[in-house]
Formats: structure tokens, C-alpha cells, sequence
């Protein structure tokens, strides 16, 4: 198992793709630490890993509050040891499908806002104590606009860039210390909740965005949620600290 022995936190794990990277690193023999602002969905995700033999704790915590993340994140230490995958899978309140120049600017803002208040918080969190273990991973999450110009998308594109640009940055100051952070860009995936309820309000115009994705994909096809836990899955583990894989030991 691939994760045996490691403790995870997870916010947001009670969307669709935070559950799905939750169940696939339990099925690996992680410890889970799940949260998200409401606690009944990250309850149901954690439920559902107990029953399945895994080890999981769900816990009500707002990412964009730094003192609940520190708070959080030192009760993790505490209780196991170390903290060795932070995830920030949280949704970003982003709205779509209006043109820029007509947009709002609280709409477009709002995004960008909690991506980097978020992203900050529980990104530097951990990287504080995985700076001090001499290991870690920390992963986050964004999708085609953080590379490709896309209309109609507001403010979620220059959020996608944005943690993109912060995961490049921290990657640079933690990489000497045996810490890795890594961001996964997907194309999008359409058994997810947001693609499900996009299609079922959007209609035939949702339906040929997708297609748009589909297409700008070297593979022609979208990844579903199994396949980016599985990715998310492949990134975790890291390196063991004074490990020779780590180019920085």
C-alpha cells in the first residue's frame, strides 16, 4: 500500500473530488484528516472510508481562517506524529458563463480571493511542519484555464493561474527541505458534481464546452474523478526523509 503509515489532510473532502482523492488514499492505508465548512458531507465521506476498514476523522474547519488551519494542523501533529500530504480541494464560489466585460467585479474577484486566502493558509501551514520533518507533499488542483485562454470562465481562469504560480514558488522555497509541493492540472472531469450540474442548467451549450475541453486535450478525453485520485495518488507518497531519490539530500 502506498500510503501506509502517512496522514493526510484534506480540505474540502466533502465535494466530489475531495471524496474521491479521500476514498483512493485510504485505499492506499492512509490515516485521513478530513474537513470542509460543513461538517455533514466531510461525516458522510468519512463514514464511508470506516466502513470500507480505513482510518479516517472528520472535522469542521474553514480554510480561508489561518488560525483554525494552524490550530488544525498542529492538533495532526500531535495526534500522529507528523502531517505528510496536505490537500486543499475547497470550491471556490466562482461564477461562469458571463462575458468579462459585463461581469461584476465582486464575481470575478471572489474566486481569485479564496484560491490565494486558501491556498496560503494551508499550503504554508503545512509547509511549516513538513519543513521541519525534512518531508512532505502538499497538492493542489486546477483545471485547463490556468494554461489556456477560455471565455466565459470570470475569475476561476486567473485563480487556476494563481495557485498555479504560488505552487511553483513555494515548490522552490521548500524543495531544499525535502518537501514537495505539486499542482495537478486536469482537464475536467464529468462524473464530477460541478461538470453534472453545469450540463443539467446549461443545456446543449454546457454539453458543447465540454467538448470544447474534450478537445484541447492531447488524448481527446476527460479524466474522470477516479483518474485525478489516482494521480493525486501517485504524487503522495514523496520522499522519506534523507532519502537519496530527493535531489536535495
Amino acid at each position: 500500500m502506498m500510503l501506509r503509515n502517512k496522514t493526510a489532510a484534506i480540505y474540502g473532502a466533502g465535494g466530489s473530488l475531495g471524496g474521491a482523492v479521500a476514498r483512493a488514499f485510504a485505499r492506499e492505508g492512509a490515516r485521513l484528516m478530513l474537513s470542509g465548512r460543513h461538517l455533514d458531507s466531510v461525516e458522510s465521506v468519512a463514514a464511508e472510508v470506516r466502513a470500507a476498514g480505513g482510518d479516517a476523522q472528520a472535522t469542521q474547519v474553514d480554510a480561508l481562517d489561518r488560525d483554525a488551519v494552524d490550530a488544525y494542523v498542529d492538533g495532526t501533529v500531535r495526534r500522529h506524529g507528523a502531517l505528510d500530504i496536505s490537500f486543499n480541494a475547497i470550491g471556490l464560489e466562482d461564477t461562469q458563463d458571463v462575458a468579462l466585460v459585463d461581469m461584476d467585479l465582486e464575481d470575478f474577484l471572489r474566486p481569485v480571493r479564496i484560491a490565494m486566502q486558501s491556498h496560503f493558509i494551508t499550503a504554508t501551514a503545512a509547509g511549516r511542519r513538513m519543513k521541519t520533518q525534512g518531508s512532505g507533499v502538499i497538492l493542489s488542483l486546477t483545471a485547463t484555464p490556468g494554461g489556456i485562454g477560455y471565455p466565459n470562465v470570470g475569475g476561476f481562469g486567473p485563480a487556476c493561474c494563481a495557485i498555479e504560480s504560488l505552487s511553483r514558488n513555494l515548490a522552490s522555497e521548500l524543495g531544499p527541505y525535502g518537501v514537495r509541493v505539486v499542482n495537478i492540472r486536469s482537464a475536467g472531469s464529468p462524473d464530477s458534481r460541478v461538470f453534472r450540474e453545469a450540463v443539467e442548467q446549461g443545456g446543449e451549450r454546457a454539453t458543447e464546452f465540454i467538448d470544447k475541453l474534450r478537445d484541447d486535450t492531447m488524448l481527446k478525453a476527460l479524466p474522470g474523478m477516479d483518474d485525478i485520485a489516482s494521480a493525486a495518488v501517485f504524487l503522495a507518497p514523496g520522499w522519506p526523509p534523507g532519502s537519496p531519490a530527493s535531489p536535495w539530500t
